[in-house]
């Protein structure tokens, strides 16, 4: 009998409770394709995706999955205009050169595009930072500063800004906070640049 398939991280849950059923999606940075399986099964997307690590992207495929291997800011460019109905960039903004740029382009290939990274003004990195005065360390931030992957620093307050400064509206926000893995988690109202370890933002282009 076939296993039934993990659940989804809370974050990704979140973003696929606001996909639309039947939508045409493209997954940045999918990894190994949990949410684009989710997807496809559940709400019957069109779904592609694009992943760097050549394992990760070979593990979509082998589920029957629509996955690019290579550089995402080359790849989008590929796509006709207004292509997608949303493209997804989960944990992976933190981890790009030029933010601004990818942005950009993806206002070209997709109608909305749905965002989540880790909050780095969450309450426990300020504390290490006071008290210890080192390059924190979390579970959802869990490198050292000389082997991260994570060349930004965001917080939601910063991707509020961000998002005027380069003419995107935010639809609809949600921060969250995590635990068991990130497997499970409740949503954070109350003072939620200080108490959310992840932000969801729904944007579209001005």
């Amino acid at each position: 009998m076939e296993s039934a398939r993990p659940k989804l991280r809370f974050d990704l849950a979140v973003i696929a409770s606001w996909i639309t059923p039947g939508a045409h999606v493209l997954d940045l940075g999918c990894g190994r394709g949990d949410l684009l399986a989710w997807l496809k099964e559940h709400k019957n997307i069109h779904g592609t995706g694009i992943e760097q690590d050549q394992e990760k992207a070979a593990a979509c495929i082998e589920q029957g999955l629509t996955v690019l291997q290579g550089d995402l800011k080359d790849e989008v460019q590929d796509y006709p205009d207004g292509y997608f109905d949303v493209v997804i960039l989960s944990q992976t903004l933190q981890q790009v050169y030029q933010p601004d740029e990818l942005l950009k382009s993806l206002a070209r290939i997709g109608k909305q595009v749905i965002v989540s990274f880790p909050n780095f003004s969450h309450y426990s990195i300020r504390l290490q930072l006071l008290f210890k005065g080192q390059a924190p360390k979390s579970r959802q931030l869990p490198y050292s500063w000389y082997d991260t992957p994570n060349i930004r620093i965001i917080t939601l307050e910063d991707f509020r800004r961000f998002s005027k400064e380069v003419g995107y509206t935010i639809v609809k926000e949600c921060a969250i906070n995590t635990h068991d893995q990130d497997r499970s988690g409740r949503i954070v109202s109350l003072f939620s640049n200080l108490r959310a370890t992840y932000g969801v933002f729904l944007i579209e282009k001005t």
